[in-house]
């Protein structure tokens, strides 16, 4: 765990009052600037850890440098700033104690210019300036629940794999919406005070509106459910940036440079790394555990820590997969262990009533010349009720794979050849197919005339992307479509 009982225990002992550097006003704080840093530092060395950093040093220096000049023109510009991304596909951004600022990779292709990048990383900064952290953990502190990690965009923990199982996990937590809308005001100041068009910033809160209208709710959490609505975000930074952008300003006069920020994040990886899986179209495929798995046509597919899930749109219809037994290589998580020296068709039982299924019949089979148990099974689902499943347990190498389809028994007759179609696409990868598989990257094409983003997606992009996603990272509505000699960001397979 975090020493971060170490700062408790001093600010249980001994509250005291401190001037907020951005309001100026006097309030209760239990923790130092000192104290503040100290923390950062140590939480700093998790982060980096558990969530890893995304090595392209010429991106990073970028950031760093639009970062530091940002945080000079802050409220504390002394802090001991540091600017990082991380390797993760979440669209996200958050700060710690003390002047530790990150953005995720997975946030980078959804920014259009360099202008709202800086105002992503004003708005973090703001954060730190104002002190919002310290102020939460003044209020948390009595119950013990230690420092805040705040994100504008998806807080909860589970975008970032397998913090929950550290000392990380116990500190993710939300800002107020007070202070969210002081840190969009603050990050449109800054960023204006360096020559960067504020005008940019509730145009971004317009497309993390965008992301969440198109979001899977059952997959990455709901942005909307811990953030104020973009409509009273767009509507309150509106008035600083009238403040600092005053409506007779020459445009020229600001900065924004999309084409500069599109050639940095050009060929930055999207989506999953493939030592973790990823998904191209409605196939994953996992490149380390050389395995690959193709789901029904249009299924919402998310690559999760405990399980890869596949969803019929609109449908409480389900397929899964995960790990039943486990070898010691890097992979797909391993749900409850079973005893190795069983039988498949004893390791099925045992895994499907561990869950709470009987087998109602099945026999033993091969699968693309994989040993394998293939049964119907009955029990209950969580948010389902009764529920019948299809679900085959298939040996690849030393590890054992559970690959089920879930619906309601009045659902289950339709989509049962649909689970068994991908019940039999489980297959292995040749060492060579595997090691030509390389991540999803961003890539730069120029529109040309009837081109639409559903023909980009398909032509260009090869189905990696949906359209409306692609609309999204360039700035546009869903029903919008791109105009002929446009540069846009698309998605293309490695």
């Amino acid at each position: 765990m975090l020493r971060v009982g170490i700062a408790l225990v001093v600010a249980m002992t001994a509250a005291a009052c401190a001037t907020n550097p951005v309001t100026g006003k006097r309030q209760i704080s239990f923790m130092s600037e000192e104290q503040e840093i100290q923390m950062g530092r140590e939480l700093d060395a998790e982060v980096r850890r558990e969530m890893g950093v995304y090595r392209d040093e010429q991106l990073q220096k970028y950031i760093e440098e639009i970062g530091m000049r940002l945080a000079r023109q802050s409220q504390r510009p002394n802090l001991p700033w540091q600017f990082t991304i991380i390797d993760s596909p979440a669209v996200n951004a958050f700060a710690l104690p003390g002047g530790y600022i990150y953005i995720t990779r997975g946030i980078l292709p959804y920014l259009d210019n360099e202008a709202q990048l800086a105002g992503v990383l004003g708005h973090e900064i703001g954060h730190v300036a104002a002190r919002h952290s310290a102020q939460q953990y003044t209020r948390s502190a009595v119950t013990s629940m230690g420092v805040l990690i705040g994100s504008i965009f998806v807080p909860q923990v589970r975008p970032f794999g397998q913090l929950a199982e550290t000392g990380l996990g116990a500190v993710f937590l939300k800002y107020s919406r007070e202070n969210e809308l002081q840190a969009d005001s603050l990050g449109a100041e800054y960023a204006a005070a360096c020559g960067w068009d504020p005008a940019e910033v509730p145009v971004f809160l317009t497309t993390l509106a965008r992301i969440d209208q198109v979001s899977d709710r059952n997959g990455t959490p709901n942005w909307l459910q811990t953030h104020p609505q973009p409509e009273n975000r767009v509507e309150r930074v509106q008035a600083t940036v009238q403040k600092v952008r005053p409506a007779n300003s020459d445009g020229r006069d600001w900065t924004v440079d999309r084409d500069g920020y599109l050639g940095k994040i050009n060929g930055v990886v999207f989506g999953d790394n493939p030592q973790e899986g990823i998904t191209r179209g409605n196939e994953f495929i996992h490149p380390d555990l050389r395995f690959a798995i193709t789901f029904p046509d249009g299924w919402e597919i998310v690559n999760g820590e405990e399980q890869v899930t596949a969803q019929e749109p609109g449908n409480k219809i389900f397929m899964v997969l995960e790990t039943v037994q486990q070898s010691r290589t890097r992979g797909v998580p391993q749900s409850r262990p079973v005893t190795p020296t069983r039988g498949i068709q004893q390791t099925a039982e045992a895994h499907m009533k561990s869950a709470g299924y009987r087998l109602t019949e099945g026999s033993a089979t091969k699968i693309n010349g994989l040993d394998a148990f293939v049964g119907t099974y009955q029990g209950k689902a969580s948010g389902l009720g009764p529920a019948t499943a299809r679900g085959a347990h298939i040996v690849s190498g030393r590890n054992t794979y559970f690959i089920g389809g879930i619906a309601k028994p009045d659902d289950y007759p339709r989509v049962l050849n649909e689970f068994n179609d991908a019940i039999q696409s489980f297959r292995t990868l040749e060492r060579d197919e595997a090691d030509r598989i390389q991540p999803n990257r961003v890539d730069l094409y120029t529109a040309r005339t009837g081109d639409t983003w559903q023909s980009i997606a398909q032509r260009v992009g090869k189905g990696n992307v949906k359209a409306s996603t692609l609309a999204i990272m360039n700035n546009h509505s869903v029903d919008e479509q791109p105009a002929a000699g446009e540069k846009i960001k698309i998605v293309v397979g490695g």
